[in-house]
């Protein structure tokens, strides 16, 4: 398979990992990908692994129209940025750091305009994630077809058409993976209380929340006519989710997301201070 991209990882991570291995998998040659990581046990996992070439420093990892992936922590963004040593707008630049807006990396990096900002989450650690994906207004549609091909390797793709709405996808599907580890956890516990052996409670839950995930993706009904077609009149699902209304949970759910994506809008701001 010959794909005409060649890509560089700033930050040698588990994402970058990630996305490494999906490319590979996807037909990438290895000689296409190459990264940057400073720590050397890292740098090697990397080499070992994927036989991908790794360097030390990015001046000497960049090759001309490479698309540049900055997969560091929010809070060495703004180092890797500006120590990138990137010619503006040579390049298309990709960053996957979590409330990181656009305008800061664009003004850490000198004003560069090529920016696609990314939210994947961590079952992209198992290539079945999804991402969110923003561009600004000078990215073309080719480089946006690039952003995809890249993050696609390892999640689908959902375009936002407001960066504003990145703190809301951080929320919903960045977040996410711990809420339904948490409702796992709590199903597991409930299913113990009630006289279970805790392994076989904990094999109930994951694989209800397993199956009922698959069973509500492949399907063409919303999740609520398939929550409705399990809830019998006066039977127990009915009983149960009586409870969830009296309790009010879809009410503090929703404080939750609200209060993730506060909180995302805040770290952007602290993060992009001068």
């Amino acid at each position: 398979m010959n794909i005409a991209m060649n890509v560089v990882f700033i930050g040698g991570g588990n994402m970058a990992d990630a996305l490494i291995g999906g490319l590979v998998k996807n037909g990438f040659a290895p000689n296409q990908l190459r990264a940057v990581e400073v720590n050397g046990d890292a740098r090697r996992r990397l080499a070992d692994k994927h036989r991908v070439a790794c360097f030390d420093a990015p001046q000497k990892a960049y090759r001309q129209g490479d698309v540049i992936v900055l997969a560091v922590k929010p809070q060495q963004m703004e180092e890797a940025a500006r120590f990138s040593y990137l010619e503006a707008n040579a390049n298309l630049v990709i960053s996957i750091a979590a409330g990181v807006t656009l305008a800061s990396l664009s003004r850490w990096l000198g004003g560069h305009a090529k920016l696609v900002r990314a939210m994947p989450n961590t079952p992209a650690l198992i290539g079945a994630g999804v991402t969110g994906l923003y561009a600004l207004p000078g990215v073309s549609e080719a480089e946006k077809r690039q952003a995809e091909t890249i993050l696609g390797a390892v999640s689908t793709t959902v375009w936002i058409p407001d960066e504003s709405l990145m703190d809301a996808v951080t929320a919903v599907s960045g977040s996410g993976p711990a809420y339904v580890f948490w409702f796992i956890e709590q199903l597991a516990n409930a299913g113990e209380s009630l006289g279970l052996p805790l392994d076989v409670s904990k094999k109930l839950a994951l694989e209800t929340v397993l199956g009922s995930a698959m069973l509500a993706a492949q399907s063409t009904e919303s999740p609520a006519t398939l929550r409705e077609r399990v809830t019998s009149k006066g039977g127990t699902t009915e009983a149960a989710l009586r409870v969830f209304d009296e309790e009010a949970l879809a009410e503090g759910f929703r404080r939750a997301i609200e209060a993730a994506r506060e909180r995302g809008a805040e770290l952007g701001k602290m993060l992009g201070k001068e």
